[in-house]
């Protein structure tokens, strides 16, 4: 059966050559769609089947991938998520990340399930899809335009509501190839690891839009949808009260309990203020507007406004925890005011705050310990916490101007250029990202998924074990999340909004099973536990082969030394994950089914999965 003959799917992946201006349609058949799904598991295929080993991240050959899933655009929770999967400027090997918002709903209600760039432009263009149509139109009048400019002036030119289209592109930061540049769209809805950015930059792509279209997706048992949707909210209220109510903001007061709030660099896990970053205590301080994502009713998704304080006026998005963070507790700034403007300012020139908050505290810091000077900083005193000095440091960092194009290349490699005891200082994974919001150190699973992650991030994801800091325990359910994280990530779903993921059994996972029943009752199929497994460990492996062929190996499946290091305070003092990390390393490849000593996908694993073919490439 042809994709466009299947409950789920519009039907069609549309191909962009940016090269020489062409595109094209293709169907799936319902094997490759099983196999696949959508999301992160085709963005998979595509890139493995697309982009050889030579080929830079930058180079025209790469490939950008914007895939919904077959839960995308339907009444499912949060269904406007898409996954973006490209060959990432940060680690130079895969990347797979997510936003959330209306693209991947407005994209599958157009006419199609994906779309796949490759080529590079000659000139500034943006690619516009509306009723089973792709153009590709000028963009010159868009350069320099930040993301909420780029977004506006769209939809202005084409006459367009606010919720008329999906619009997501990049700010001045991907226009200029910043390593860690992000896609941002939806008025702040970001897909921020592993510099995709940068990637839609080196083809002169501005923005993607897609019209929100009229032909609804089509489900098979809608009534069943409509029942296990209701459940699902039912049961994220129940579990995360808090969090559907005041949004990602609760994190604040949860992380600082377990002591995995990353504080001054990784410095310290003391931040008294943090109670002043949570959601049910600035808010008073805002106007808000609701603004939440397609078919999704949790709280979180504000346009805020500051009343008070030096930022009275700013208006911008309610950050997310993770923006919260990166520019409170991690750079030592305690004013709540200031972390929204700052969070929203790093959106708007379109970079990973994540990947910013870590840069930033590593400067301060180096700068605290006379390793760094205000002339390498062209000029700027660079004290713990001062806002202005980091907005003018994010800003010349988004045009390369003066020392910004040194720090454009991220944190690692703006540690190994300076030199000396900066190195020891970074936050960052031996392959070249940073981790997300959390000091790892108090919670090994994060650490160990993220730095042996083939994607640059998080890769397993919200693992719950009993004991945090056991070497067995940690190996093992990392590999043991794995298929289930990957699936979630290919049916264009949120995770907060379905409550997230734990671990691959349906006893552990109640939540996994309410998935794989959405899928059934969309699709009409008989998808299974096995089935989920088998399709989250095709896509892991791809992805792991992929990075081996492209020079990612054993050796980088590492945290940096100040990432991987020991906290000195809170209950995890005096524990360091890298005592034990070879140990971890050897029993997460066996149970991968890798080689204990290389890290390499075994021909029998490979074979198993139905991916002989890919053994012979190694």
């Amino acid at each position: 059966m042809s994709a466009n003959a299947s409950y789920g799917y519009a039907g069609k992946v549309l191909r962009v050559n940016l090269s020489d201006r062409s595109v094209g349609e293709e169907t799936l058949d319902e094997a490759t769609l099983r196999r696949y799904l959508g999301g992160t598991g085709l963005g998979a295929k595509y890139l493995y089947e697309n982009v050889p080993p030579g080929v830079k991240w930058s180079d025209p050959q790469n490939v950008l991938v914007l895939a919904s899933g077959p839960l995308g655009g339907t009444n499912a929770p949060g269904s406007g998520t898409y996954s973006v999967v490209t060959k990432g400027a940060l680690t130079s090997g895969a990347t797979s990340s997510q936003a959330n918002g209306f693209l991947g709903a407005y994209m599958k209600r157009s006419g199609y399930d994906a779309i796949v760039v490759e080529g590079a432009s000659d000139s500034w263009v943006y690619l516009y899809i509306h009723d089973g149509v792709a153009e590709l139109r000028d963009a010159a009048y868009l350069l320099g335009k930040d993301t909420w400019e780029t977004e506006d002036a769209i939809k202005g030119e084409l006459g367009l509501t606010e919720r008329g289209a999906s619009v997501v592109g990049i700010g001045p930061a991907g226009e200029n190839l910043v390593k860690f540049a992000a896609i941002v769209g939806d008025h702040g809805h970001v897909v921020a690891h592993n510099g995709p950015g940068a990637v839609m930059g080196s083809k002169k792509l501005k923005a993607v839009v897609a019209a929100r279209g009229k032909t609804p997706v089509p489900v098979k048992d809608k009534q069943t949808v409509s029942e296990i949707t209701k459940e699902i909210i039912r049961m994220a209220k129940l579990r995360e009260p808090s969090g559907y109510t005041w949004g990602t903001s609760m994190l604040y007061g949860m992380m600082t309990q377990l002591g995995c709030l990353p504080v001054r660099n990784l410095t310290t896990n003391t931040f008294a203020q943090y109670e002043s970053f949570m959601g049910e205590n600035y808010r008073p301080r805002l106007e808000m507007k609701w603004t939440p994502c397609w078919s999704c009713q949790a709280k979180h998704c504000h346009l805020v406004k500051i009343t008070d304080g030096p930022y009275a006026g700013y208006e911008g998005e309610e950050p997310e925890y993770e923006g919260l963070a990166a520019f409170g507790s991690v750079i030592g700034q305690t004013d709540v005011m200031a972390a929204i403007m700052l969070s929203n300012e790093i959106d708007k020139l379109g970079m990973d705050a994540n990947e910013g908050g870590w840069l930033i505290s590593m400067l301060m810091e180096c700068y605290e310990k006379g390793i760094i000077d205000k002339n390498y900083l062209d000029g700027i005193e660079f004290t713990w916490g001062n806002v202005e000095a980091t907005r003018q440091l994010l800003y010349k960092i988004a045009r390369r101007d003066g020392v910004g194009d040194t720090l454009a290349e991220g944190v690692m490699r703006t540690a190994q250029s300076i030199g000396g005891e900066a190195v020891n200082v970074g936050v960052y994974t031996k392959k070249g990202a940073t981790p997300r919001g959390h000091d790892h150190r108090v919670r090994w699973p994060e650490m160990f998924d993220t730095a042996t992650s083939s994607v640059g991030t998080l890769e397993s994801g919200g693992v719950v074990i009993q004991d945090v800091h056991s070497p067995e325990e940690v190996s093992i359910s990392t590999a043991k999340a794995k298929a289930a994280r990957f699936f979630k990530d290919s049916l264009g779903i949120c995770l907060i909004a379905c409550s997230g993921t734990r671990t691959m059994t349906e006893s552990d996972d109640p939540n996994l099973k309410q998935m794989i029943d959405l899928l059934n009752a969309v699709t009409g199929w008989d998808y299974s536990v096995d089935e989920v497994q088998t399709m989250g460990l095709v896509a892991a492996n791809l992805l792991r082969v992929f990075n081996i062929r492209h020079g990612i190996g054993k050796d980088l499946d590492y945290p940096s030394a100040r990432y991987g290091s020991a906290p000195s305070e809170g209950y995890a003092k005096g524990k360091s994950a890298l005592e034990h990390w070879d140990e971890m390393i050897v029993n997460y490849y066996r149970q991968m089914g890798w080689d204990e000593n290389t890290g390499v996908p075994l021909p029998e694993t490979l074979s198993d999965l139905g991916l002989g073919h890919i053994a012979t490439d190694l």
